[in-house]
């Protein structure tokens, strides 16, 4: 798909990205992954996905080298699917959609899942900072520059 097309006038790292994640099954298999899912059939089972639509995201994300196929050292008819390096820095955007789905879209129960961190054993919530200050970031204090400027569409003159 063309870019510019898929995000206007503008190139775009959001754009190229949901080009590759913009699709909800990819997001729940990227989710079982990181519960330390391995296997297609427990993919699968989890999932309750249609094999054809599993088949296909797994192969997007290989292609894209967002996980990587492994033979199963216990069995060799076996495939194993793990996150590569460009697989775990997808861990922050993971959080940050569950960590919205728990403040705007959770039950009268709450959460349905808690994390804590290993280190200090304590309740985890994720948060941004600026890696220069370490001060906690929101949306209204960023800022940006554009490298590529914004591209206003030609007129066509036929």
């Amino acid at each position: 798909m063309n870019m510019k097309r898929a995000s206007g006038n503008r190139v775009c790292s959001v754009a190229r990205t949901l080009e590759i994640l913009g699709d909800r099954w990819i997001f729940l298999i990227l989710r079982e992954a990181f519960f330390g899912v391995r296997n297609y059939d427990q993919f699968l089972s989890n999932l309750g996905i249609a094999t054809n639509i599993l088949s296909s995201r797994l192969k997007t994300l290989v292609a894209h080298g967002i996980m990587e196929k492994q033979q199963d050292r216990k069995d060799a008819r076996r495939i194993r699917y793990r996150l590569t390096e460009k697989g775990l820095d997808l861990y922050t955007i993971v959080l940050a959609f569950m960590q919205w789905g728990d403040r705007w879209l959770a039950d009268a129960d709450g959460p349905p899942l808690e994390l804590y961190h290993k280190g200090c054993g304590r309740r985890l919530e994720p948060v941004m900072n600026c890696a220069a200050c370490g001060k906690t970031v929101h949306a209204h204090e960023v800022g940006y520059v554009e490298k590529k400027p914004f591209q206003t569409p030609k007129k066509s003159t036929t």
